[in-house]
Formats: C-alpha cells, sequence, structure tokens
C-alpha cells in the first residue's frame, strides 16, 4: 500500500484577517515535495487551517491519481498543530460553526476517499521546521 504524509498548517493576520497556509506531501520513503504557500482572504485561524487541510488532500489525490493509483489503495498521515482541526477530525470535538461544519464536512469527503487515515498532532515547532511559518 502506497504511504503519504501530508503536514498542514494555517493561521490569519487578525482574528478574523488575511488568512493563509501551507502544506506539504510526502511519499514515505522519498524526498517530500516542496512546501505549497497558499493564501485565503478574509477569515480566521481555524478557517485557515481547514482549507490549508482540504487543498493538501486535494493536491495529494491529484498527484495519487495522475499515477493511475486509486486513493482507496492508499494511507494517509495527516500531521499538523492544530488541536481543534485534528480532534474535530477525529470525533473526539464536536463541530458548532456552520462555517466550519462545511469545512470539515469537506475534509471528511476527502479523508474517506483514502484506504486508511492518521491524525497526528506535532508541535508548532516542528511545523514551522517543516513548512516554514
Amino acid at each position: 500500500m502506497n504511504e503519504y504524509i501530508l503536514v498542514f498548517d494555517g493561521g490569519s493576520k487578525g482574528n478574523p484577517g488575511l488568512s493563509y497556509g501551507s502544506f506539504r506531501i510526502q511519499e514515505k520513503g522519498r524526498k517530500p515535495f516542496r512546501p505549497v504557500r497558499l493564501e485565503f482572504g478574509r477569515g480566521t485561524n481555524n478557517e485557515a487551517e481547514y482549507k490549508s487541510l482540504i487543498a493538501g488532500l486535494e493536491a495529494l489525490i491529484a498527484k495519487i491519481e495522475s499515477e493511475d493509483i486509486d486513493p482507496s489503495a492508499c494511507l494517509v498521515e495527516v500531521r499538523g498543530d492544530s488541536q481543534l482541526v485534528l480532534n474535530q477530525l477525529s470525533g473526539d470535538w464536536k463541530v458548532k460553526n456552520l462555517r466550519m461544519r462545511r469545512l470539515w464536512d469537506q475534509a471528511q469527503e476527502l479523508l474517506s476517499r483514502f484506504n486508511e487515515q492518521r491524525l497526528r498532532h506535532q508541535s508548532r515547532n516542528r511545523t514551522v521546521e517543516i513548512l516554514g511559518h
């Protein structure tokens, strides 16, 4: 089974404010791709976290499918420092805000395309080391 690591992060200048994010994809055992930087316009820190994750999952699925591989035959390990996103996706925390629920739904749909998903919290320092912000 092909295994991939997706590291994501998002934030905003002000909350809400100008939001941004980034992600990095790596196939296990291979050199990681360069981080992808994103700008989302106005939003909250948490919205930017979700949008970064969604963009990363979409890019990963596109990469996998471009190699004629079905994502349902792959494992994705998602790593980030957002306790909120990771705990909501794992079902440990509820999603109460409607805007956040839409993003959660989108992330869950993308994650469900994989055979297996692992959600891993990592320190903020590790995220900054990998993504540069």
